[in-house]
């Protein structure tokens, strides 16, 4: 390596001397090849590796349907979500956003994408709420084809109730 820096030297010495023109595109030529030499240090480069396909076949879908919106996201079976959507989302606004027809197209965009990216293919349904989207989110998913192992209610239920109303004074 020494020697080849005082070669290099050397040229440029002759090359200044001389001042022919073909004589510094011999030394250029010499330069990066003791450059390109396998000891000298040149920057890395850091080549990033794609992102593995995850492949999910059995996962949930979790619907909250509420009066004003119907939410739905797909997860994994530890409760990773992998795609979701709702009436908002997908474009609707006011009391659009709780009407069936929103919550089909909501569920028509999330299990598109859980299909296509993750292979989803059978599902565990958990609904959650009272709204108009609750049957039609499950209607929209038996029109893409995804079989359906369990439909669970998981609704929220009150144990103790409100507090009462006070006692009437007569």
């Amino acid at each position: 390596m020494a020697e080849d820096i005082k070669k290099t030297e050397e040229e440029k010495k002759q090359v200044a001397t001389a001042g022919s023109s073909e004589q510094v595109a011999v030394s250029s030529e010499q330069e990066a090849t003791a450059a390109e030499a396998p000891d000298a240090e040149a920057p890395k480069k850091v080549v990033k590796r794609k992102k593995a396909k995850r492949s999910v076949p059995v996962g949930q879908m979790h619907i909250q349907a509420t009066f004003n919106n119907t939410i739905v996201s797909f997860t994994d079976q530890n409760g990773n979500v992998l795609s979701a959507s709702s009436a908002g989302t997908c474009g609707f606004r006011g009391s659009k956003k709780g009407t069936a027809y929103a919550a089909q197209v909501a569920v028509d965009k999330a299990t598109e994408l859980a299909k296509t990216q993750y292979g989803l293919a059978k599902i565990a349904v958990f609904v959650k709420g009272v709204g108009l989207g609750r049957d039609a989110a499950i209607r929209a998913v038996l029109n893409h084809d995804m079989m359906i192992e369990s439909i669970s209610d998981v609704t929220g239920v009150p144990h103790g109730g409100v507090r009462p109303k006070r006692q009437r004074r007569a």
